[in-house]
């Protein structure tokens, strides 16, 4: 926990919120970054202009890309217009304007040769991964009922692509000999599989 009072504030906000682990500190880190850039001031005592100025800051001296300054607006717009009851309106800032970066991938070759490496547990995890194209959160949340072997479908509940609905995906056919194994049928729990700490339950 932070020793300021004003930062566990926003952090028990979003919590009860239901914001994820990942939103709250990416939030956290760019409120941080907008107070540390105009001299520690405390939020309240500024407003709209300050937060245009941070934006194009971030665009014009920092050069980040547009998905990097929205995530620091969506942070300043939070705290100002859900938490300090002080909207920000029209802000007007200089938009960034490096786009995103294709990412590199492995071929297919290269991540079988990653998979072979693998025990069993990790495996079937990356496999899950690569196959079905979830998010790490999404993989280890999975529960033996979500799976459905006979339509090779794998329910993802809550996910992030759609507002917090819950999404089918297909389920990788390599997969189905791990998912049938004594192991994983005896324990009835993907919990148990993909969490080493409860193994010693």
């Amino acid at each position: 926990m932070s020793s300021s009072p004003f930062l566990n504030f926003i952090r028990q906000e979003l919590r009860l919120r239901g914001y994820s682990l990942k939103t709250e500190k990416s939030y956290l880190y760019w409120i941080k970054y907008f107070i540390r850039f105009h001299k520690l001031q405390h939020p309240q005592n500024m407003g709209a202009e300050e937060v245009r100025a941070f934006l194009s800051f971030l665009a014009v001296e920092q050069n980040v890309a547009i998905n990097t300054q929205k995530s620091a607006l969506n942070a300043l717009a939070f705290l100002y217009n859900k938490l300090l009851e002080q909207p920000l309106g029209d802000l007007g800032f200089q938009h960034a304007k490096q786009g995103r970066r294709l990412p590199i991938v492995l071929a297919p070759n290269e991540t079988q040769k990653i998979l072979n490496c693998l025990n069993e547990r990790d495996h079937l995890i990356f496999s899950l991964l690569y196959g079905s194209g979830l998010r790490i959160s999404e993989c280890l949340r999975i529960r033996i009922q979500d799976i459905n072997l006979d339509q090779g479908s794998l329910a993802v509940r809550c996910s992030k692509m759609i507002t917090l609905t819950d999404m089918v995906h297909l389920y990788p056919l390599r997969c189905l000999e791990s998912t049938q194994t004594p192991f994983v049928n005896s324990v009835g729990c993907f919990y148990f599989l993909l969490h080493p700490s409860a193994h010693t339950l």
